[in-house]
């Protein structure tokens, strides 16, 4: 069993297979798109495999430390145009 979290007061229990990071892997399997040409963006715990999977993860400037470790590149809160602003550095 795998549990994260994705907010303060919330915590999920789900399969062992089933992170995002496999989501992710299985999408790109599918697409033929290599790891390295996909960028990830996340700020729960639950967003971490994801972030490790990419070839570049992008942890939000609102997320948790242990989200922080496990990215690449780390961009501005996410009401601080986050997304927008790691789209326009890595794009």
């Amino acid at each position: 069993m795998a549990v994260t979290s994705s907010a303060i007061h919330n915590i999920e229990f789900n399969h062992p297979n089933a992170t995002k990071g496999n989501a992710l892997a299985f999408l790109c399997n599918h697409l033929h798109i290599q790891t390295q040409e996909v960028i990830a963006i996340g700020d729960s715990e639950n967003d971490i495999s994801m972030l490790q999977f990419a070839g570049v993860g992008v942890a939000m400037g609102n997320a948790d430390k242990i989200v922080k470790d496990s990215a690449n590149f780390l961009t501005c809160e996410n009401d601080k145009n986050g997304v927008a602003f790691a789209l326009n550095k890595l794009l």
